[in-house]
């Protein structure tokens, strides 16, 4: 499938200016595919997958290709990746479980950009490997410990790290079946997933002073409907800077580009386009001329901190402004819209309001 446009939100992104931002992450690509945060700068398996999704969604699918050839290559033997590199040295070894399992998202998102069967073949051995690691990490109730160091599994579960893992659980089972290879252990570990998430908030550690806490249950499918749209609002106040975009922390006077568009993505996946786009435009203040973006800024004393422009602030921007588009096949990979249509009768779709309870049997209570 040939590549497409770049995405455009009229009044807020041009096409053009989409495509900068593209070319600022392509960059800082490395000649192993590897996309650090910045030139030099490390690189981790979860932001290095949202940068080539960014990739994908601007048409440089060479470009996007090379860094899932690169996750291909530094696989290790037990399906997981290091937490961080720096120019080829591992510097943290430590596994992080949502790190690994969104190489699944990255790979779906590409596949139903390309069509590209021989790209799917070759990755879902990486996919397969990755997930089958990460559900040695679930528990008992269905939450997943969000690491794995020297001295084994951590203790902890993280609620934006399982909203995320969900969405990568959702979107393997439609490689699954695209490659006709079923994996129905995968289908109860994703009922048991989206049951704690949605019934369980002890079964998660204390994050809520962080904005991911508040949206994640709904970017990554979890809850939507009237649900999704209650947890929205009810915290608005405490995470929304008007003109500014979205403090990371609530009790900081910093807000950030990459939660911003992530709360983007969240509301257009509830509907709420208008907000959303609302969002978009208000975080353009990070914005630099050759495109890239600044991590966040601290309002308080109008200083831009980090003083470093990552490539996943610009991916999240790149992918927010794809859903606002609404016109290439990716745009939709966040609502939900193209997983469902692969996916096995009775696994929850994110888009409704039922008890988890009906779509897989003998769940925990």
């Amino acid at each position: 499938m040939p590549p497409t446009d770049p995405p455009e939100v009229p009044g807020v992104l041009s096409a053009a200016e989409v495509d900068a931002t593209a070319r600022a992450i392509a960059r800082a690509q490395e000649p192993s595919g590897a996309i650090p945060w910045f030139p030099g700068g490390h690189t981790d398996p979860w932001d290095h997958v949202e940068s080539a999704m960014a990739l994908t969604a601007a048409g440089r699918y060479d470009e996007a290709a090379a860094a899932y050839a690169w996750c291909r290559r530094t696989q290790r033997a037990d399906g997981s990746w290091p937490a961080k590199i720096v120019g080829g040295r591992v510097e943290d070894a430590v596994t992080d479980t949502n790190f690994c399992a969104y190489v699944a998202v990255g790979v779906w998102h590409h596949l139903i950009a390309t069509g590209d069967e021989e790209f799917a073949a070759a990755m879902w051995p990486v996919v397969r490997a990755a997930v089958d690691l990460v559900l040695d990490g679930q528990r008992e109730r269905g939450e997943l410990v969000w690491a794995r160091g020297p001295a084994g599994w951590a203790d902890e579960a993280l609620l934006s790290g399982c909203s995320s893992i969900h969405q990568s659980l959702r979107c393997a089972l439609a490689l699954a079946e695209y490659v006709e290879r079923p994996q129905p252990d995968w289908e109860v570990a994703l009922g048991r997933l989206v049951h704690t998430l949605r019934a369980h908030p002890e079964a998660f550690a204390d994050k809520d002073r962080y904005s991911m806490d508040w949206y994640y249950p709904v970017l990554g499918g979890a809850v939507r409907g009237r649900s999704g749209l209650d947890r929205i609002h009810r915290r608005w106040p405490d995470f929304v800077v008007d003109g500014l975009g979205v403090r990371c922390v609530a009790d900081r006077p910093w807000v950030t580009g990459a939660e911003t568009c992530e709360l983007v993505l969240s509301l257009d996946a509830l509907g709420r386009r208008g907000p959303a786009r609302e969002m978009l435009a208000a975080m353009q203040h990070l914005r630099e001329s050759d495109g890239s973006y600044w991590t966040g800024y601290v309002y308080a004393d109008g200083k831009r901190w980090p003083e470093e422009r990552t490539t996943w602030t610009g991916a999240a921007v790149v992918l927010a402004a794809d859903a606002l588009a609404g016109t290439s096949a990716t745009s939709g990979i966040f609502r939900g819209d193209a997983p469902p249509a692969a996916l096995p009768a009775g696994l929850p779709i994110g888009g409704n309001d039922c008890g988890c309870d009906a779509y897989v049997t003998g769940v925990p209570g």
